[in-house]
């Protein structure tokens, strides 16, 4: 195969694997695509031990790194402590929390339940300095315009500077702050998304750009076969930006109650919500999604409140339901895409990879016996 995207990133599939796992990345990058690590939930040292590994797996193949960095959350430019930080979740919230545990038959936890922020400035220039230190060929940034200190750094190393975004507006801004790749994701993604669709936003974003400066495109949201990644080459994008898929991979490490909850959904078990950290993201619907939905209880918590008042709640609800909790399996959910309906069997995430590129290669060829 041989798109733009290919040839940038020195790849056989336009396949791009967003995934916490190192494992999916390492197996993705071996198969013929890109891994991409995200890294949002790692320290600077744990990021170096991950990355480590992934350079002796994959011996000088491609991969990337993924840095949630938003513009905007709790406390940016402030510096807050810890303590300072946490302090800023009212009572209120904590006792709604530990009401919806509890209605669930789930005691209250007697050791403390807010966790730490998965997004502080400091962590996050520090993990990109331990990423540049790595032979990454990609950087991602999601939520927001890379800074310019990052972008620099990137591009000193040599290494391309990818972004999300959900709208033409926002795909406008990146292009000029000076990105080089983008990943157009629409609504139907899995993790945080806004409202429109990947069949809309990928040619709306294309047509943006094309006066400011051409960069590659690729689609995102929904995104599980190699029929959408054609579909979305002949929308003109250089290829796709996947992460559900490959949550029910052999190698991930998504909890086992959730993965048999992920391959018995349809596209119709997902919903935006912000009861994970605070901005919309689409996810399993579940009882625990129920309990945020707008004007039920007293609201979800500004990024990154939100993840520290339910991450560690959401772990425990994790644990209890792979011992057959009934109410811990009705509260667990996790970030999933509505191609979650598509998503039945439990594969090495190299199959997967091989399955999208005989998947492409015959939805181009139908393609194709439809000219005369």
């Amino acid at each position: 195969m041989k798109t733009s995207i290919c040839e940038l990133l020195g790849i056989e599939v336009p396949l791009l694997a967003f995934s916490h796992c190192r494992d999916v990345v390492a197996a993705v990058t071996n198969a013929g695509g890109f891994g991409v690590l995200g890294v949002a939930a790692s320290d600077p040292e744990h990021l170096d031990q991950e990355l480590s590994w992934i350079d002796e797996q994959v011996d000088g193949k491609p991969y990337g790194a993924d840095i949630l960095v938003p513009n905007r959350y709790e406390g940016r430019g402030e510096m807050l402590s810890y303590g300072e930080l946490a302090a800023r979740i009212p009572q209120e919230h904590r006792d709604y929390v530990t009401d919806i545990l509890q209605v669930h038959g789930i005691a209250e936890d007697s050791e403390d339940t807010i966790g730490l922020p998965l997004i502080r400035e400091d962590i996050g220039h520090d993990q990109i300095d331990v990423a540049l230190n790595h032979p990454i060929r990609l950087l991602a940034n999601g939520l927001g315009v890379p800074s310019v200190e990052m972008l620099d750094a990137a591009h000193q190393k040599g290494v391309l500077v990818a972004a999300l975004v959900g709208t033409a507006d926002h795909a406008v801004n990146q292009v000029r702050a000076g990105v080089d790749v983008l990943v157009a994701q629409g609504t139907e993604a899995g993790g945080h998304t806004g409202q429109i669709a990947t069949m809309v936003l990928v040619p709306e974003v294309i047509a943006a750009i094309d006066s400011v400066r051409r960069v590659p495109v690729l689609a995102a949201g929904g995104i599980v076969t190699g029929r959408q990644m054609a579909a979305a080459v002949t929308l003109g994008a250089a290829g796709v930006w996947t992460g559900s898929v490959w949550l029910t991979t052999e190698e991930a490490e998504t909890a086992p109650a959730t993965v048999a909850k992920m391959l018995a959904a349809s596209s119709k078990d997902t919903t935006r919500s912000t009861g994970r950290t605070g901005k919309p993201a689409r996810q399993l619907t579940s009882e625990w999604t129920s309990a945020w939905e707008p004007g039920v209880g007293p609201g979800a918590l500004s990024m990154p409140l939100q993840s520290m008042l339910v991450e560690k709640s959401l772990k425990r609800i994790d644990a209890l339901a792979e011992q057959d909790h009934a109410g811990a399996k009705e509260l667990a959910t996790y970030f999933v895409g509505q191609g979650v309906g598509l998503m039945n069997k439990v594969k090495p995430a190299r199959e997967v990879v091989y399955d999208f590129a005989l998947d492409y290669i015959d939805a181009v060829q139908r393609a194709a016996a439809t000219i005369e």
